[in-house]
């Protein structure tokens, strides 16, 4: 059955890949959000941690949202993100194999994130408009899960989880850069989205593998 829903998934993320950078539609919606749900559903047969099946459905959330591209849907679908980041850095820092004190070994990572927070809180500030609230209180969070990651060990499946945490990172340091950064008349827009799609999924499905 897993194999089943694993195609499944995967099968609905390349289905999306495509119509990724089209206008919106009902069919984008539900293959977006089916790519990732059905993920969340693989890690619930599989017995995963809850905390993996909360963040991977407040994801899917949050992807149905943002799949409208309006500032209202917007604003919804970056806080279900929020709160999935929330869930991820819950499961990070709880999981049995966890220790906190293994963040502190990977010193250069961590200020290197901080560092990153100031620059795209500084460059997105300004820019941002009715969104600067949210986009400044999601980028600690997105930098939090990079951080709180350090703390799982880097044996066995759970040498999926750093990898998944910075291809989510670089996900969303390209959508930022596509939506408040670049002019719409830019020629990288034409290649950002399918850029943010393939880390994105990739970063859930890392998760998956590492957790479940």
């Amino acid at each position: 059955m897993i194999n089943i829903l694993f195609w499944i998934a995967l099968g609905c993320a390349l289905s999306y890949l495509p119509l990724t950078a089209r206008p919106t539609s009902h069919l984008r919606t539900v293959l977006k959000t089916a790519s990732v749900a059905t993920l969340a559903i693989i890690a619930l047969v599989h017995g995963g941690p809850w905390l993996l099946v909360f963040a991977l459905v407040l994801c899917a959330t949050g992807d149905a949202l943002l799949s409208r591209e309006t500032d209202a849907t917007f604003m919804v679908g970056i806080a279900a993100f929020a709160a999935g980041h929330l869930a991820y850095i819950a499961l990070f820092l709880t999981y049995p194999a966890s220790n906190p004190g293994l963040i502190w070994n990977a010193p250069a990572m961590v200020w290197s994130l901080v560092i990153l927070g100031i620059i795209m809180a500084t460059v997105l500030a300004p820019r941002a408009g009715d969104l600067k609230g949210p986009v400044l209180a999601y980028i600690p969070i997105i930098l939090g899960m990079g951080i709180t990651v350090l703390a799982l060990p880097d044996t066995g499946a759970m040498r999926w989880a750093f990898p998944a945490a910075i291809a989510f990172i670089a996900s969303d340091l390209i959508l930022a850069t596509e939506k408040f950064l670049l002019p719409p008349s830019h020629p990288a827009l034409k290649a950002t989205p399918y850029l943010v799609w393939p880390l994105y999924w990739g970063a859930q499905l890392g998760f998956v593998l590492a957790f479940a």
